[in-house]
């Protein structure tokens, strides 16, 4: 299951991700801190669902109340919804 999240409070723009049976196969994040959002991602990449929404949910940027690995918790946890 493919599907692009469209983040809120962050600097990027949207997530683009590839779920399979619960498994993160592919992440990328449109804007945002580039170095930043492309370490997430790779360390996301073959993690569950479940785990990566675990250990992302609530990390906070400056203040704003979310986080862009908050945002992608949050697409995680609405794609798992979803099923």
């Amino acid at each position: 299951m493919t599907t692009v999240y469209k983040t809120k409070g962050v600097c990027s723009r949207a997530i683009e991700l590839e779920l399979e049976n619960g498994i993160i196969k592919s992440c990328r994040f449109v804007g945002g801190c580039n170095g930043n959002t492309q370490g997430v991602s790779a360390l996301v990449v073959g993690m569950s669902a479940k785990d990566a929404i675990k250990r992302l949910r609530g990390i906070d940027c400056q203040g704003r109340g979310t986080s862009c690995p908050d945002q992608l918790a949050r697409a995680l946890e609405q794609l798992t919804e979803q099923k």
